[in-house]
């Protein structure tokens, strides 16, 4: 076993859920600016709210990295220049890029960022990663293709304190490294530029040239027509061999998740990661609530990827494009009051007599009682359909600030 503890680095789409992420147990979070990151369609953050939100994960002993990992087009250069000019100074850790003429102009702009190479730039090996080593890179995240036995490679052939960031829970992308050209084709909407619609989870039929507006379906053994759909990556029952494969930094995808997904998912990693470092023991005793855990945010049924080996079916989802959902996402308790009520703005539909489920930051799941529901006005309320309505709520436990609340269905 390796020695040392692994980063947990987890995915923030705004300052929200940067904070759950912080605050449930993220070394790192990484977040995109309005420009020049792979998910544009994420809240995302101004250069104001970058600022907080390091200041927030700074005074919780985290770090904050932001994506610029677009393959840059000649009329991105100038925007990208100056948009590295205003990032330099708003406290980050480091800053990922993918594209070689990007790298330069971080470098030029700014000399003393930290400067990460996205997984999008397909490092598949270490000749890549001692490229990079040598342009003063100490960070390369690998190739989703790689399985570990290759990572293990890589890390017995570069410099020790070069560190390997590698994926190990999320959605899963059809494409080399992810650079797909599906989206761009059918909708003019560049993957590669951040606006991705995510074809691959579509539903699809096939027309024969000679034939055309006669659809047949496409069907592999009768199990439908969602040939491009990926199940989801879950490596939390394999932390011990993604440790010994040499792996400093275990990322988790989903700059477009809820707040409910973001807690989940860091608060099952966090504990995992901390029983093994403790003993391998508590670890594997621990098994079934990190299973159970993690089923409870929204999930495409779940896949190792490629990490023992090439993918094959089982990897797929043949017949549906739909994710499990266990749980759905009520609030994050944003004040306490006086008198014990709590406040949040409400994300879905729930009703006084209600049983809800506070997500302690421990690990420990705390049942609730919804005794009374409060608007703004203070005006008692049965039942709150709304969403986005701010509430007090009464419940029968006390909580404390930035605890999220989910109900069972």
């Amino acid at each position: 076993m390796r020695d040392k503890k692994p980063e947990l680095l987890v995915p923030a789409g705004g300052l929200d859920t940067l904070k759950v992420a912080v605050d449930y147990g993220a070394d790192a979070v990484y977040i995109g600016g309005q420009a020049f990151g792979l998910r544009a369609k994420a809240d995302n953050f101004s250069i104001e709210e970058m600022k907080q939100g390091v200041e927030y994960a700074h005074a919780h002993n985290a770090k904050v990295y932001v994506t610029a990992n677009i393959f840059a087009h000649n009329y991105d250069l100038d925007g990208i220049r100056a948009y590295f000019g205003e990032l330099k100074d708003t406290g980050v850790d480091a800053v990922l890029v993918s594209d070689p003429g990007v790298f330069t102009i971080a470098r030029e702009t700014m000399p003393d960022m930290e400067l990460h190479i996205s997984t999008q730039a397909n490092n598949t090996n270490y000749m890549t990663y001692k490229f990079w080593y040598d342009h003063g890179i100490k960070r390369v995240v690998s190739a989703r293709e790689l399985s570990l036995a290759e990572i293990s490679q890589i890390r017995a052939n570069i410099p020790d304190d070069m560190e390997i960031e590698s994926f190990i829970h999320g959605a899963m992308c059809i494409s080399y490294s992810g650079r797909c050209l599906l989206s761009n084709y059918f909708t003019g909407r560049d993957a590669n530029h951040g606006a991705c619609t995510h074809p691959c989870r579509w539903k699809y039929s096939i027309v024969e040239e000679t034939r055309p507006g006669e659809y047949m379906t496409v069907n592999e053994d009768d199990r439908g027509t969602y040939i491009f759909n990926s199940k989801d990556l879950c490596m939390i029952e394999y932390i011990p061999e993604m440790m010994e494969a040499g792996i400093d930094s275990f990322k988790i995808e989903g700059r477009m998740k809820t707040a409910l997904y973001v807690a989940t998912v860091a608060r099952t990693y966090r504990k995992a990661i901390d029983d093994y470092m403790e003993s391998e023991e508590k670890y594997r005793a621990n098994m079934e609530y990190y299973k159970r855990e993690i089923a409870k945010c929204t999930y495409r049924q779940f896949t190792t990827g490629f990490y023992f080996g090439k993918t094959d079916s089982e990897s797929q989802i043949y017949d549906s494009n739909t994710y499990v959902k266990n749980y759905t996402y009520i609030g994050t308790v944003r004040e306490v009051t006086p008198d014990g009520c709590v406040c949040f703005e409400q994300k879905n539909k729930f009703l006084v007599g209600e049983k809800l489920e506070a997500m302690g930051f421990d690990g420990t799941n705390i049942e609730c009682e919804v005794q009374a529901i409060y608007d703004e006005e203070g005006n008692s309320m049965d039942s709150a359909p709304h969403p986005k309505q701010k509430l007090r709520v009464k419940l029968d436990k006390e909580l404390e600030t930035g605890i999220i609340l989910r109900r069972k269905e």
